[in-house]
C-alpha cells in the first residue's frame, strides 16, 4: 500500500492506524509549500487534490473515514494481533461512523472557515467574519463531544477505535484555532494519553521533522 499524507492535515488519523496495524506500507510525503497536492500525479490518484489516499491493490481510496474503516476492516481480515483492532458490535460500529462523519462534515469544515475560507467567498470581509466564528464554533463543538460523546476511558467507552484518531487529530488543531484545549478536562485528559502510546509519537515526530 501507499499511503499520501502531508503534515498538519487530516491524514495524520490514518497514518497512525496504519502504524498500529502492523500492516506493510509506504508512506509518501505530499509538499502543500510546493503545491504538490494539484501535480498532474497526484490528481489521478485523487482529482480533490486533498489528503489522505491510500494506494491498494485494488484502485485508491480517498477520504479520512473511508481509509480508517479500510484500514480496520483489513487488519482484522489478516489476523493482526493488536488490543486497538477489535471486534466491534453493530451499535459501537455505527457509533464509530456517526462520530467520524460528525468530525468530517461539521468540525473540519469549522476549522477550514479560519485557514481556506476562499472555498466558500470571495471578499475580504466575508473571509474575516467567518474566520471570527472559528474559535466560538470549535469550542462549541468541543463542548458537545466532552458532555455527550466522550464515555471514558477511550471516547467510546472501553474499546479503542478510529474515533480516538480523529478526536486526537483534531484536538491537536484547536490551539491554532484560538481555542483552549484545557478548558475540556476529558478532551485534555484524552489528547494526553494518545500522545503516550508509540504509535503516535513516532508517526507525530515524523510529522515535525
Amino acid at each position: 500500500m501507499k499511503f499520501y499524507y502531508a503534515p498538519g492535515t487530516i491524514s495524520l488519523a490514518a497514518h497512525i492506524m496504519l502504524e498500529m496495524s502492523g500492516l506493510e506500507y509506504q508512506a509518501i510525503r505530499i509538499d502543500f509549500s510546493q503545491e504538490q497536492q494539484r501535480s498532474d500525479a497526484f490528481l489521478a490518484l485523487n482529482p480533490l487534490g486533498r489528503v489522505p489516499a491510500l494506494e491498494v491493490p485494488e484502485g485508491v481510496i480517498t477520504e479520512a473515514l473511508a481509509i480508517l474503516n479500510y484500514i480496520d476492516a483489513r487488519a482484522q481480515c489478516e489476523g493482526l494481533s493488536s488490543p486497538f483492532f477489535q471486534a466491534k458490535t453493530p451499535y459501537l460500529a455505527a457509533q464509530v461512523d456517526a462520530f467520524n462523519a460528525f468530525m468530517a462534515s461539521t468540525v473540519h469544515v469549522t476549522h477550514a472557515h479560519l485557514w481556506r475560507a476562499g472555498r466558500w467567498v470571495e471578499s475580504a470581509q466575508a473571509k474575516s467574519e467567518m474566520a471570527e466564528k472559528v474559535p466560538l464554533n470549535m469550542a462549541e463543538h468541543f463542548r458537545l463531544i466532552e458532555n455527550h460523546w466522550y464515555q471514558g476511558p477511550w471516547l467510546h467507552g472501553q474499546q479503542f477505535t478510529s474515533s480516538d484518531l480523529y478526536l486526537f487529530t483534531v484536538a491537536s488543531w484547536l490551539k491554532g484555532d484560538g481555542v483552549e484545549i484545557s478548558q475540556f478536562e476529558k478532551i485534555q485528559a484524552h489528547f494526553l494519553k494518545m500522545q503516550q502510546l508509540n504509535s503516535v509519537d513516532l508517526i507525530v515526530s515524523n510529522y515535525h521533522c
